[in-house]
């Protein structure tokens, strides 16, 4: 069985983002599900894979980084409103069989991410 992954790298800093919160959600037909929440670790990545096994299911899902949060706790000077805040990432799963790794690359005020293995 395949796993879904995650982490946050700061280029701002040119290190990885530790300690930014983390929530997964699985998109249903009645709304979003919330399955997980994290928090990333000193390497910029979630501990433990956010799916695997019986609850890697192909589908539509959404991880939701607390990306402003984080600059604001390294000091960063952010307007108000922060530009970049909250990153939604959109994705779906179609073969959960499949490794699926989704980072975020941010600072505040840019992101991007790409689908890894």
């Amino acid at each position: 069985m395949g796993k879904l992954s995650t982490h946050v790298l700061d280029t701002t800093a040119g290190k990885p983002g530790a300690g930014v919160k983390v929530a997964l959600y699985e998109i249903q037909p009645a709304g979003r599900v919330l399955l997980k929440e994290d928090v990333t670790n000193a390497d910029g990545r979630c501990a433990a894979p956010l799916l695997e096994g019986g609850t890697m299911r192909a589908g539509r899902y959404e991880l939701v980084f607390g990306a402003g949060d984080y600059f604001a706790a390294q000091g960063a000077a952010l307007p108000s409103p922060r530009f970049i805040d909250e990153v939604t990432i959109a994705f779906g799963i179609a073969d959960p069989a499949q490794n699926y790794h989704v980072p975020l690359v941010v600072s505040p005020w840019a992101y991007s991410t790409y689908r890894g293995s």
